[in-house]
C-alpha cells in the first residue's frame, strides 16, 4: 500500500494515546478505543462515520441526478483516505488549489485533477509535467485568466525539451472579486491567445460563485445568474469560433454554499459534448455553523430534504471553573476553526461517565485563545460543571479545523473508534 494511504501514527500526533506504540493508520480501528473513555487525550477531533457516508452518497446523488459530475475540492480535508472514499462514491475526479495538493490526490488514486487556481511558476509547471509523464492517462488541468500568465507558461514551454501541452480552463470572475476575466471581450481575447498557443489546450470554462453566498436566495440568485450567464456566453462564443481544443468541453463551478444555483449554468448545448462539474468540498463532513445555514437554504430552494449532516466534532475537557458563569475548556485556535464563527457547544459528558446530554441553548463560546476556550452560560447546569467534564463543540467551516489535525479517528454512534484518516497540509 502506498505509504500516504497507511502512514505510521504515533504519540507525536495530537490526539493519539500517549503510551501507545506507533502503528499504521489502518490498525487504529482495531484497538478497541473509545473517544469518551479516556483512551485518547483531549482535545480531540472526531468524524462520525455514518454521517460521513451519508454525506458522500448525498452529494454524489445531488450531482448525478442533475446530469453533472462531481470533482470535490480536496483542500477541505487534504486526506488521502477521504479522497479514496469520494472517488469510490463516484466522483469524476478531485479539485485542488495547488500543485502540491494535486500530487497528494494523484498518490491517493485520482486520475483527474482540476487545479482551481492559476499555475505559472516554473517549479509547478515542471512538477505537473512530471506527474503526467509518470502516470499515463492522468489529466491535470488548471486555470488561466490573463495573457500575462500564458506568456509565463509559454516561456517555460520553450525552455524544456519535448514538453507536453497543459490542459487549461479559462476562468471567469466578477468585478471586485478574486481572479478571473471580468468581461466577455476580455475572455474572448484570452481564449484566442490560448487556442493559438502550443503550450496549452483550452478545454473549458470555470468560475467560482461562492463570494456571492449570503444564505439569502434573494441575494444569491441574481449574483450567480449574472456570473453563469457570462460563463455560458464565453463557452458559446468559444464554441462558435472553434477555440476549444478538446473533444468535450468542461464547464465547472460550485463551491460548498450555493452549489444548487450554478446547476442550470453548467448544462449547455454546444457542438461537442459538455461535462458539467460541481466542485463542492465542505460537504464531506459539513458543519454546525456557516455551511449548515447555507445548505438549509439549498434544501429550501431544491426541496431535497434535510440534506447534509454535521460529521466533524471537537471534544475538550473543562480545565477550570474560575468564576460563576464561566468555564475554561482546554481547546483553542490551534485545534478548532474560528475564521467564520466561533465553535458551538453541543454535548456534555460528565467526568467519569459516557452519558451524553445536550447543553442548554444559552451556552456560548465567547472567545478563543491559542489553547483555551471561554464557555459562558447560566443556570444550574453551567454551575454544576466540574474540572474533568467533557464538552463537545460543533464547528463552522471544516477546512480550517481539518488543517489543525494530522489525523482524526472515525467513530460510531457510541464513540467507539472504528477507523481513522490522516491529513497532509
Amino acid at each position: 500500500m502506498f505509504p500516504m494511504l497507511d502512514p505510521l501514527i504515533d504519540s507525536s500526533f495530537k490526539g493519539f494515546p500517549h503510551a501507545s506504540p506507533p502503528m499504521p493508520l489502518s490498525q487504529i480501528g482495531a484497538q478497541g478505543w473509545n473517544a469518551l473513555n479516556g483512551d485518547l487525550p483531549l482535545p480531540l477531533a472526531v468524524i462520525h462515520q455514518d454521517r460521513l457516508q451519508h454525506n458522500l452518497a448525498w452529494m454524489q446523488d445531488f450531482a448525478s441526478s442533475r446530469g453533472l459530475g462531481l470533482a470535490p475540492h480536496g483542500k477541505t480535508s487534504m486526506s488521502p483516505q477521504l479522497f479514496r472514499r469520494q472517488l469510490d462514491a463516484g466522483a469524476w475526479g478531485l479539485s485542488f488549489a495547488t500543485v502540491t495538493q494535486a500530487r497528494i490526490g494523484v498518490a491517493a488514486g485520482t486520475r483527474a485533477c482540476l487545479i482551481a487556481n492559476q499555475v505559472f511558476a516554473d517549479g509547478d509547471l515542471t512538477a505537473m509535467d512530471g506527474l503526467k509523464r509518470s502516470h499515463p492517462g492522468l489529466r491535470v488541468m488548471f486555470l488561466v485568466d490573463s495573457v500575462a500568465q500564458l506568456l509565463l507558461i509559454e516561456d517555460w514551454h520553450q525552455r524544456h525539451p519535448a514538453p507536453l501541452a497543459f490542459e487549461v480552463l479559462l476562468e471567469i470572475g466578477v468585478p471586485g472579486g478574486r481572479t478571473g476575466c471580468r468581461t466577455l471581450a476580455q475572455a474572448m481575447n484570452l481564449a484566442e491567445w490560448l487556442h493559438d498557443s502550443a503550450a496549452v489546450h483550452l478545454v473549458g470554462v470555470e468560475c467560482y460563485e461562492g463570494l456571492g453566498a449570503s444564505g439569502e436566495s434573494s441575494q444569491g440568485k441574481p449574483y450567480v445568474s449574472a456570473l453563469m450567464d457570462l460563463v455560458q456566453s464565453v463557452a458559446l462564443a468559444c464554441d462558435a469560433q472553434n477555440l476549444f481544443d478538446a473533444d468535450e468541453v468542461l464547464l465547472t463551478a460550485g463551491g460548498s454554499a450555493i452549489f444548487d444555483l450554478v446547476v442550470p449554468g453548467l448544462k449547455l448545448q454546444l457542438s461537442r459534448p459538455v461535462v458539467g462539474l460541481l466542485r463542492s468540498g465542505c460537504y464531506v463532513t459539513h458543519d454546525q455553523g456557516n455551511y449548515k445555514r447555507m445548505v438549509r437554504a439549498v434544501a429550501d430552494r431544491t426541496g431535497c430534504g434535510a440534506g447534509l449532516e454535521a460529521a466533524l466534532e471537537v471534544w475538550a475537557h473543562v480545565q477550570s471553573c474560575p468564576e460563576p458563569g464561566l468555564a475554561i475548556l482546554a481547546v483553542g485556535k490551534r485545534d478548532i476553526s474560528h475564521d467564520l464563527d466561533l465553535p458551538t457547544p453541543l454535548l456534555l459528558c460528565p467526568r467519569g461517565t459516557r452519558a451524553l446530554q445536550a447543553v442548554p441553548p444559552d451556552w456560548r463560546i465567547t472567545q478563543l485563545n491559542d489553547q483555551h476556550a471561554y464557555l459562558q452560560g447560566s443556570g444550574p447546569e453551567h454551575a454544576a460543571l466540574q474540572v474533568g467534564d467533557k464538552v463537545c463543540l460543533g464547528i463552522s467551516h471544516p477546512c480550517t479545523t481539518f488543517d489543525k489535525w494530522r489525523w482524526m479517528p472515525l467513530v460510531d454512534a457510541d464513540y467507539n473508534v472504528v477507523d481513522a484518516v490522516a491529513t497532509y497540509f
